[in-house]
């Protein structure tokens, strides 16, 4: 199989999608690998590094799709890219189809075989694909509130861990998932008074095992969402319904009863954000401000630390890639369920049930274990 690896071209996006040893391992089962130049750079990996490794340095991203019949990339196709994909091609990254209307139409009429990261599910139900990002964003996500908590960034001017005779921050993270554990554990460590709402009772109790003393595991509902916010000086958004639009936990009038200057970091942006408010900015203009409160909702936060990421992201994403270099997207759906349930849209129909009911569009269950 032919596997293309174009440059990224989202704004601030320094990842890559393959490393160096990735194009080394497709190569010695028999593939061809195109790189186009530079792909590497934000990732601190030179052409060299892949030409030594049995690349092909292509210099247009044009002719990385017109030859490739797998793509592998790391942010869904952008308006530019949409017209360079072809009937039959498989495309290989994060989608997050449930936020974005526009890209479904456009893979939809492209009629490629879009496998997305993060519905990849394996024999455990776990997200593999997508939990290396989302530990990744969920340490930045405090990293990030701590910064926008200074008062030259509009915030409230609060050290999250506080000095002595001081109270320290007051942190709110919505969702117990991996997002929130890692915002609670580097939180927790930064010395800050930390509260995590999550409505599935196993993963509380699981929390409130590991977690230290100045995390506090709550039950999620609306009167304590409502309560808690009211008094945090940062707000973390990470709830997922994988391949779902995230719930909206905060509302517009809610924001009303939060502290001027407090924070929300919406994590959830990628699929769409839990707070009404919320909208996707870039690391190059990150944040906004409504009724007093600063919003940073970056749809590519692990984009910024792009040589941590890029080797995260690759270390789990190579072995499927390679599953379905060697069998073909239809030999590796039939025989790997977690390929299968990655495939979110084959040939112009919806093979992801919660991608179709978010928009209302017809559901294929070809791909259903």
């Amino acid at each position: 199989m032919i596997v293309g690896v174009p440059r990224e071209t989202k704004l601030d996006e320094y990842r890559v999608a393959l490393l160096p040893v990735g194009v080394e391992e497709l190569v010695r089962a028999g593939h061809q690998v195109l790189i186009e130049a530079g792909a590497g750079l934000g990732s601190g990996l030179a052409d060299h590094d892949y030409l030594r490794s049995g690349a092909e340095l292509v210099a247009e991203a044009e002719e990385v799709f017109a030859r490739a019949e797998m793509i592998v990339k790391v942010k869904e196709p952008l308006k530019p890219e949409w017209p360079l994909l072809r009937r039959g091609q498989i495309v290989f990254t994060y989608f997050h189809f449930a936020a974005d209307r526009a890209v479904t139409d456009a893979v939809i009429e492209s009629g490629i075989t879009a496998v997305a990261y993060e519905t990849l599910r394996d024999e455990r139900g776990r997200l593999p694909l997508l939990t290396p990002m989302s530990e990744v964003a969920g340490r930045m996500s405090i990293q990030e509130g701590a910064k926008y908590l200074e008062r030259p960034q509009m915030g409230r001017g609060i050290l999250l861990g506080g000095v002595p005779g001081v109270a320290p921050a007051e942190i709110v993270i919505l969702g117990g998932g991996v997002v929130g554990a890692n915002a609670a554990k580097i939180a927790a460590g930064f010395g800050a008074d930390v509260s995590i709402l999550d409505i599935d009772m196993d993963r509380l109790r699981y929390l409130d095992d590991i977690m230290p003393a100045n995390v506090n595991v709550l039950f999620s509902d609306r009167h304590t969402i409502r309560r808690l916010i009211a008094r945090a000086d940062l707000v973390v958004g990470a709830v997922l319904i994988p391949g779902a639009k995230a719930p909206m936990l905060v509302t517009r009038d809610d924001l009303k009863d939060m502290q001027p200057g407090s924070v929300i970091i919406d994590v959830a942006i990628d699929q769409g954000g839990c707070i009404e408010t919320s909208r996707p900015t870039t690391h190059s203009e990150p944040t906004y401000i409504i009724d007093e409160v600063v919003h940073y909702c970056v749809t590519n936060m692990p984009g910024a630390v792009g040589r941590t990421s890029t080797f995260a992201l690759c270390n789990v994403t190579l072995p499927w890639a390679l599953q379905i270099a060697n069998r073909g997207i239809e030999q590796a759906a039939a025989e790997l369920p977690p390929i299968a349930s990655a495939i979110n849209i084959h040939h112009g129909e919806v093979t992801n049930r919660a991608v179709a009911e978010t928009f209302g569009m017809a559901y294929n269950d070809r791909f259903d274990p």
